[in-house]
């Protein structure tokens, strides 16, 4: 029974150094934990924003920001919000390869929208990176024709109208409404939306949060090559090359080529398993199969079945604790609030 207990030890002893051996080769690798700490994620998504130290994170900040990311008044026909296309119950994203916006107007690009959980830590935003952080790529989306077809003068127009929120934002800013403030208090509440993992956990030294097969897969993803662009503590969301050592399958899908250096930002592989369809045109289904097109495409190698699935398997301990946000209740419209416009 001795020999018994000494060999469950050793074994145990063995395991437990393995793991540690797997953690600091993560680290070497470059992957970085979303801290557990509070003060540390704090310090984290204030290094991640630009305009922190400017607009700080307050409570009333962040509850105009919600109300104005649901609020679809902030779309030209009343019924687009940005959780239309980052919908928080599909993983920050819209579950289909390329979104829809005014008018049923499918985006002219065929560009997948990508997830809004944890966008805060992206070094840019938009799959060409050109905007630098969340209050800049707020506004893109909601004065562009395809997507919600608003424009400044008609969402500060509308939000004036509305007794309440020029309280909220006087209460937020201490300022009347003016479009920057608006983008501003969006991306405030998307900086909240930070989803620690279990993979977290064992980066930070718990070598139980992961089990072997995940531990495995994240060797592979490791070995692999994987973490050459999914790195940092969003496992991506920075400008990297893109067809390195082969030709992605379905880029005839679109016309996106990349910034102008042909430059597509890495997408974060956290909740990746929420965030299908995959790829900058949401061409691809199978995490598997996208797996497996990267080792081709990227890296110039063959990463089979096995290896894909032990590498998906460690994808799917990515998929973090979502943050409580419960969806509001808006503020009535008056007979000053312009009236959709449908444009049918």
């Amino acid at each position: 029974m001795k020999f018994k207990a000494v060999a469950l030890c050793t074994v145990a002893l063995a395991a437990s150094l393995s793991a540690e051996n797997l953690i600091q080769d993560a680290l070497d690798a470059g992957l970085v934990a979303i801290p557990s700490d509070p003060k540390a994620l704090t310090k984290a998504i204030n290094e991640a924003s630009p305009d922190a130290d400017k607009f700080p994170t307050t409570m009333a900040a962040y509850e105009l920001g919600k109300r104005l990311y649901f609020d679809p008044r902030l779309s030209k026909s009343g019924i687009i919000s940005c959780n239309t296309c980052h919908n928080l119950g599909l993983g920050g994203a819209d579950g289909v390869p390329a979104s829809t916006g005014h008018k049923w107007t499918p985006n002219p690009h065929h560009v997948n929208a990508p997830t809004v959980y944890n966008s805060v830590f992206n070094s840019v935003q938009f799959w060409d990176g050109r905007a630098a952080h969340l209050a800049a790529q707020a506004a893109g989306p909601m004065t562009a024709e395809p997507e919600m077809a608003s424009t400044p003068e008609l969402v500060v127009g509308r939000l004036k109208s509305i007794p309440a929120y020029v309280n909220e934002f006087k209460k937020a800013f201490n300022s009347e409404i003016n479009f920057d403030l608006v983008t501003t208090a969006i991306g405030i509440f998307e900086r909240t939306l930070v989803t620690p993992s279990r993979f977290d956990k064992f980066l930070e030294g718990d070598v139980n949060a992961l089990n072997d097969v995940e531990k495995k897969g994240l060797k592979t993803f490791i070995d692999k090559g994987c973490a050459t662009c999914h790195n940092g503590i969003n496992l991506g969301g920075t400008l990297q090359p893109f067809e390195v050592t082969g030709k992605y399958e379905f880029a005839n899908v679109g016309d996106f080529k990349g910034d102008e250096n042909g430059l597509v930002k890495a997408p974060t592989l956290r909740n990746v398993e929420l965030t299908a369809p995959y790829f900058h045109n949401g061409a691809v289904w199978s995490l598997s199969d996208a797996v497996k097109m990267m080792g081709s495409v990227q890296l110039g190698i063959e990463i089979n079945d096995k290896e894909a699935a032990d590498i998906v398997t460690f994808l799917n301990s990515l998929t973090g604790k979502m943050p409580k946000v419960e969806y509001p209740s808006f503020p009535a419209s008056t007979d000053k609030t312009s009236k959709p416009e449908l444009d049918y």
